[in-house]
This record gives structure tokens, sequence and C-alpha cells, in this order.
């Protein structure tokens, strides 16, 4: 069972790499400066927080479930423009028509019922604002996660089961776009986002995995001792690990967006 509460967990594993994700993705949604910001998911607050630095919004507002996770990302995002609760995104605390842009980042995914978390951002933005989202590519080229999950398959049956490229056929293009579609949004489209993410050496790579934080982390530490060290190795052998150590791996996104109809 995979366990979504430690900020301080989940920076190492995936934050870090999502902040570069993010700033992609706001180039792309190319909001104008002075505009009214929902962060649905907002987890850490890593989008937030880039959304502050880059999109110069008029406010913010990052909605979680998580208490943990709210309490994480205001302590850690001291800007007058942030403001953080706790609320379910397939029932969004808030009302019609608020927002310039509603936002989610690495959350669709994870929600129950991702149609009703669509048709809820989608109600919040204003007429013509922007409704936009994005997910790892779990099968295909979030290339830290694929290894982890082929060596575990490789040595676990029961594995294949709990990877998430398996579990979330929303990660893909057509999928995504077809939500949006279904929850009334116009002008949808879907793209990839890659980013590069190198590791300076297999200790980088492999210590995240033994936060717990995470699916792959809580399968990790789900293993005795001896079955960790042989899932550890076999992921190290098929690493593409350069002659200095550093393995050069890349994330892959797949962003949508969309317009709210009049």
């Amino acid at each position: 069972m995979s366990i979504w509460a430690s900020g301080a967990a989940y920076e190492p594993y995936v934050g870090r790499w999502s902040r570069l994700v993010a700033r992609e993705f706001l180039a792309w949604l190319a909001v104008p400066p002075g505009a009214r910001w929902l962060d649905v998911g907002c987890g850490t607050g890593a989008l937030t927080q880039t959304i502050l630095a880059e999109a110069a919004p008029r406010a913010v507002m990052g909605i979680d479930q998580s208490e943990a996770y709210a309490r994480y990302a205001r302590a850690q995002t001291p800007d007058p423009r942030a403001s953080f609760q706790v609320g379910d995104a397939q029932q969004l605390p808030l009302e019609a028509g608020q927002f310039d842009a509603a936002v989610s980042g690495l959350v669709l995914n994870f929600v129950p019922r991702p149609a009703d978390a669509a048709r809820e951002m989608a109600r919040v933005t204003r007429a013509g604002g922007a409704v936009a989202a994005y997910v790892w590519d779990y099968a295909g080229e979030m290339q830290l996660m694929r290894h982890f999950w082929d060596a575990a398959a490789a040595l676990d049956p029961a594995a294949v089961e709990l990877d998430e490229g398996r579990r979330f056929p929303l990660c893909k293009p057509a999928p995504l776009a077809q939500l949006f579609r279904d929850a009334g949004l116009r002008e949808v489209e879907a793209r990839a986002i890659d980013v590069p993410t190198p590791f300076r050496d297999f200790d980088d790579y492999w210590s995240p995995f033994l936060g717990g934080q995470g699916p792959a982390p809580s399968y990790a530490m789900s293993l005795s001792d001896e079955r960790r060290v042989a899932l550890r190795d076999r992921i190290r052998a098929g690493l593409p690990i350069a002659t200095d150590g550093s393995i050069p791996l890349i994330a892959r996104a797949w962003a949508v967006r969309g317009q709210r109809s009049t």
C-alpha cells in the first residue's frame, strides 16, 4: 500500500524532478500575469511554488486531501500570495468560476474518480480560463520508475500488479484528452514533457526508494532485507551507469490542457 503523507520523503523521490516538469508545463500554458490560480492536489507545494516563481500570479491556492502535505507546503511557501487548505479534489469546497486557471500536477491518476476531479477543476474556473494537468508516463519514459518495476517484476511476479504503468491507464495522452473533453472543456490538447533526471551515482538513485513514500518505495520497504538487496542489485545491473558512476535518465510526463466553456 502506498503512503502519501511525508513531504520530506517525497521531495528526494520525485519532487525534485516534478519541479522541472512544472516549469515546462507553465511555459506551455502561458497564462497571463495577475491570474488567480488553483493547484489541485498541491502535495509538497512544488507546482504552487513554480507558479509563484514563473507565472507572476495575483494569488495561488493549493488544496490537498492530506493535512500533512498542506501543512508542509504552507511551511515551505512563505509567499503572501499563496494559501493552502485541506480538501477533496472530487468535491472542491470552493465557489464556481473563481479562478483564472486550475491545474494539477502528478495527482489525477491517484484520485479514485478522476472524472469528478476534472469536472470540479472546470467548475471552479471562470469562462475562458485554463484547466490543465500533468502525470508521469509510468508505462514508458518515466525511467527511474520503469527500471525499478521491470526489475521487481523479474524477481517477483506479484509486483506486476503494483506497477504504476499497469495500474494507471489514464497516464497516456488519449485517455487524458478524453477525460478533459468529457469534463466539458474545449480546445483540449495533450503533449509530452521530457526532463533530464541525472543521478550522481547509484546511491543517489536508490536511496529515495528507501523512504517508503509512494508505491515503489512502499513495495521496496515491504521486502525482507535479502529480497531488497536482490532487487537493488538487479536494478543496478540494468541501469545505464556512465564511467564516472553517474546515471543519465529522463522523466516523461504527459500534460493536457483545455479551456472552460462559456
